[in-house]
């Protein structure tokens, strides 16, 4: 035999298959997306990618979120998802949607004020 060992053991190299158990190709496989195109979410921004895009995170799951600023909780809407992240808009008014409820909930307590007088 002029090419190796070919036929004693295999060391799992291009032509032969590992006894590891792993899938060919070094590809892991892919659990189910924790998100859906199309479908909105409340995330924190964590992190800002080097494209200036805010970065969030669900189940572990990178969502990249235009216009979003680290340390912001807003809602969000998926437009792309991929096998390692996806990609996501805010929602309008979701960056005040923490401020906005707790203005209608005084204005709420206002007018039942006005009401009992």
């Amino acid at each position: 035999m002029s090419f190796g060992q070919r036929g004693g053991y295999n060391r799992g190299g291009f032509g032969g298959s590992s006894s590891s158990g792993s899938s060919g190709g070094g590809f892991r496989s892919f659990k189910p997306k924790p998100v859906e195109v199309g479908k909105e979410y409340d995330v924190t921004i964590s992190d800002v990618s080097r494209r200036g895009d805010g970065i969030a995170k669900i189940d572990g799951f990178v969502i990249f979120v235009a216009g979003a600023k680290q340390g912001q909780q807003v809602r969000i809407k998926v437009t792309q998802v991929s096998n390692r992240y996806a990609s996501g808009q805010l929602v309008d008014g979701s960056t005040t949607a923490a401020a906005s409820e707790d203005t209608a909930s005084e204005e709420e307590s206002t007018e039942e004020d006005s009401t009992e007088q």
